[in-house]
């Protein structure tokens, strides 16, 4: 990307941010879902990315149903990033009131444990206002990564945004974040990472929808190392205000293997409590790249970086 591409990037971002909070709410939602039908309608790269994507994940859908599902999910896509520039102008009860899960207590009685909790997410629905709930209306604390973005401007913005929603944001690259969120898993706290996609060198291959894809190897790592409780979590939109969710049941440490077969295992365990959360709502699904090796090799590179 070159300089004035960044620039126009971020400044896109900050007129987003500084913007969108303060329109009333219905006209907020009216604009995110025009923008979304505008993108789905000039069918770009990222609108036919997301149709191949459903393709696994619905197979007997025909192109008109595939062509629903793809707008469904641009608007899905888009109620994401229009609730995510308003997130910080929402107090706690209106977070309270935005969001319901299902199965929170297995989180609950983790914490209690005093063992720490690894929260592990697809990127389904809106993964920032499950985080903010956490923090403000269950008064949990947690630590999560973010991918180095490009220009750094743009990377310091979401860091900005996420920290005053209440998280601790460690970036993605340089060695150490491993160890600091062991660290907080030791003393017992909360550890969430979204963890459906990983193109490095050290994704765990996994059967994804009957394909194989890459998934990261640091929550279950983690939950070796520390004994941390490993939960997955999925997220969905119901045609209402409030996101719904599920939290699964725990993916336990197997008791026999190298450290490698267990990791493969348990990361296939979360790949498979992610498949049921995106089978189940594929049009909250915000897959916008590569994800399947298959695809990936047809372009000769990782994919698309994702933000």
């Amino acid at each position: 990307m070159s300089g004035m591409q960044d620039r126009l990037t971020d400044a896109l971002y900050g007129l987003g941010w500084g913007t969108v909070k303060k329109l009333p709410e219905p006209v907020a939602a009216a604009l995110g879902g025009s923008i979304a039908d505008t993108a789905w309608k000039r069918r770009g790269k990222g609108v036919l990315r997301l149709e191949a994507n459903l393709a696994r994940v619905v197979p007997d859908a025909g192109p008109e149903r595939l062509a629903e599902l793809s707008r469904a999910g641009m608007r899905s896509y888009m109620r994401y990033w229009m609730e995510s520039f308003r997130l910080p102008a929402w107090d706690e009860e209106r977070v309270r009131r935005s969001v319901a899960i299902e199965g929170i207590q297995r989180l609950h009685d983790g914490m209690a444990e005093g063992r720490g909790v690894v929260l592990a997410l697809p990127h389904l629905a809106n993964w920032d206002l499950a985080g903010v709930w956490a923090t403000r209306a269950l008064g949990i604390p947690f630590t999560t990564v973010a991918e180095r973005l490009k220009p750094e401007t743009l990377y310091d913005r979401f860091v900005a945004y996420r920290e005053s929603l209440g998280m601790e944001v460690l970036p993605h690259t340089g060695g150490s974040a491993f160890g600091t969120l062991a660290r907080r898993l030791r003393a017992g706290g909360l550890v969430c990472l979204v963890a459906d996609r990983d193109l490095s060198a050290s994704g765990i291959e996994v059967k994804f929808f009957g394909e194989t894809a890459r998934m990261p190897a640091g929550p279950a790592l983690l939950a070796q190392q520390t004994g941390a409780l490993l939960l997955p979590v999925t997220l969905w939109y119901d045609g209402t205000s409030v996101m719904k969710g599920r939290v699964h049941p725990s993916v336990d440490v197997p008791e026999t293997g190298t450290r490698a077969e267990r990791t493969s295992v348990m990361t296939q365990a979360l790949a498979d409590a992610f498949a049921t959360g995106i089978a189940d709502h594929p049009e909250d699904w915000h897959m916008l790249q590569r994800l399947w090796l298959s695809d990936l090799e047809d372009r000769g590179d990782t994919g698309e970086p994702r933000t």
